[in-house]
């Protein structure tokens, strides 16, 4: 964002969709919601199953987890893009720990496994140094207070590489001219 620039917001609802009901003698509260941002498809929500809830939706650790893996993904291919770096493909699989520390229950670590497969096989090393970097400028890493690593692998494409990105040389380390702090 320049300076000066407005901060971007986002907002969004939630409204508990769940029913109350009496079980032997206790009160029992449907842990199910819905989450809903506009212009957006809503999404189902509820806690895991070992605190109560539907394993068929949503719950805040999958959608934590979900949220490092998606911002880690953008902000990879922000940095392709400008490096010229053009994948083939990208795959991540990302696994969140829950752990009590502190005192208190709560997301101790995430784990990102990135798989990318470049269309240039000489591009393999810049794209491993790009991860680095996204994940050094990942708006949502940067903000939680655990630890998040990535774990990424790179590999060239099957299929014939490209030859013509018309794209500059680039330093992966410094693009855009200028250097990404690291993390």
């Amino acid at each position: 964002m320049a300076p000066g620039s407005v901060s971007p917001v986002f907002e969004g609802s939630l409204h508990w969709t769940g029913s109350a009901r009496e079980a032997d003698g206790k009160l029992k509260l449907e842990r199910a919601f819905d989450v809903e941002f506009a212009g957006k498809p809503v999404l189902a929500g509820s806690s895991p199953p070992v605190f109560g809830g539907d394993d068929s939706r949503h719950n805040p650790e999958t959608l934590m987890v979900a949220s490092l893996m998606a911002c880690h993904h953008l902000t990879f291919v922000s940095l392709c893009e400008r490096a010229g770096l053009a994948l083939a493909s990208y795959n991540d699989h990302g696994t969140g720990r829950l752990a009590m520390k502190d005192g208190k229950m709560r997301m101790v670590e995430v784990v990102l496994r990135p798989r990318t497969t470049l269309r240039d096989p000489v591009q393999t090393a810049a794209a491993l140094a790009l991860h680095e970097k996204a994940h050094a400028n990942c708006f949502m890493s940067n903000s939680v207070a655990f630890e998040v690593r990535v774990q990424p692998d790179a590999a060239p494409c099957a299929g014939p590489a490209m030859t013509d990105l018309s794209h500059p040389a680039v330093d992966p380390l410094r693009v855009g001219g200028r250097s990404f702090a690291s993390r």
